[in-house]
């Protein structure tokens, strides 16, 4: 982007000198010239009174591409095991409002082996076109393998925007995309709006530890790439009725392509707590005072038949796995149910939970934060609610099961 005076029809009025803030205007010969120090802000755009300085803005610059060969939303829907994950369906559900505000397509991009129900599935909650590359190379996921069949769509087809799910896999696959087709990434982005004049993404992340939230965008090069993280976006919805295109296809993938082997695939003891997923998630924060207040946090989590979360203060302080981890930092979730205890309600921690149906906050300050959100506060000490709590909830179910008795 660069500022141009028209010389013809400038008249050396100055006010463009006046309104610039970079002392970046000389008048010469009763003539504007633009010097170094312009950064394009446009403010002597707007303020010459006769049109005579321009702000011109390139399609592409220098190791840039043409922006207008691009067209199409893509969404890249990740599967293990022959199942969809939930990333990808609430990528393919905020694809179609992009694809949709762009006036474009929205593809699903589907690598895998006979998962041929899946590319039906990706029609019927959204997607126009399915992408499916099938493949016994491509059954276990391979850095890659994946990179390869991407890369070669990308150059193919062109689309303007590819999105990613920010799981293990999408923070490994997107950055080996981007840097193969020499654009840029935005990681773990939390929200994505878009510049329809300009057709460019607005990707928003966390940055300087979840104090601030930055919004990047990629003018010179496509596709625009993010890997947004799961949780952050509304499912799409199921629809029996909706109609697609499926190109299932084999792609070109030999042995020798794939330096890395999956020899075995080894499943951790301890499976991963599905935040993301969770209808009711129990989350503590410092008001415990201690690691041994999570006991009580796992009691009511499991009367209730829900998950642990954390502030991030008790995971920076080593109380709880980062797994649990709710916040700008951590994962974002909407639960039905959401119970803070001993939380503040910072502002990063807010911004991964405030979409929750129902939020209950107890805390023993009254002006905290939490309580601006809550549908529910109790003001009290955690260690004197939570053991009403759970108890009251015992009596409840001494009180069903005795109903059910009568019933019989």
């Amino acid at each position: 982007m660069a500022v141009k005076v028209i010389e013809l029809k400038c008249i050396g009025c100055g006010k463009c000198v006046r309104v610039c803030p970079f002392d970046a205007i000389d008048m010469i010969d009763k003539k504007a010239k633009i010097n170094e120090k312009c950064t394009a802000c446009g403010q002597c755009v707007v303020a010459c009174p006769v049109k005579a300085i321009e702000k011109e803005e390139k399609k592409f610059r220098a190791g840039g591409v043409d922006v207008e060969l691009y067209r199409g939303v893509w969404v890249f829907a990740e599967q293990r095991d022959g199942e969809l994950l939930n990333v990808a369906i609430e990528l393919v559900g905020e694809g179609r409002k992009i694809a949709d505000a762009l006036e474009t397509e929205l593809t699903a991009v589907l690598l895998g082996k006979d998962v041929d129900n899946l590319a039906e599935k990706l029609v019927k909650y959204g997607a126009d076109n399915v992408l499916y590359a099938d493949h016994p190379l491509l059954n276990v996921y391979t850095t890659d393998g994946y990179t390869k069949i991407i890369y070669d769509l990308i150059k193919e087809r062109k689309p303007e925007i590819m999105l990613i799910g920010a799981t293990n896999i999408g923070r490994d696959l997107g950055p080996r995309i981007s840097a193969r087709v020499h654009t840029g990434l935005t990681a773990d982005c939390t929200k994505l709006d878009v510049d329809l004049e300009n057709r460019r993404l607005m990707q928003t992340r966390p940055a300087f530890g979840g104090n601030l939230m930055a919004t990047i965008i990629c003018p010179d090069h496509r596709p625009q790439m993010s890997t947004v993280r799961p949780g952050v976006m509304e499912k799409a919805k199921y629809d029996e009725s909706r109609k697609g295109n499926i190109v299932k296809f084999t792609p070109d993938l030999k042995d020798e392509d794939i330096r890395a082997k999956v020899i075995e695939v080894v499943k951790g003891g301890k499976a991963e707590v599905q935040l993301e997923e969770s209808k009711i998630i129990v989350s503590g924060g410092r008001g415990l005072g201690n690691p041994e207040g999570f006991k009580l946090i796992e009691d009511l989590a499991k009367k209730l038949g829900g998950v642990v979360g954390a502030s991030r203060a008790t995971v920076d302080a080593g109380w709880i796995e980062h797994g649990h981890q709710v916040g700008q930092t951590g994962k974002t979730v909407r639960p039905s149910l959401y119970v803070a205890c001993g939380i503040s309600g910072a502002i990063q921690h807010l911004a991964g939970m405030q979409d929750s149906k129902v939020i209950v906050a107890i805390n023993k300050d009254a002006d905290a934060p939490i309580f601006k959100i809550a549908d529910y506060g109790i003001v009290g000490d955690v260690y004197e609610v939570l053991p009403e709590l759970i108890e009251a909830l015992d009596n409840v179910d001494d009180i069903m099961e005795a109903f059910k008795g009568l019933n019989k």
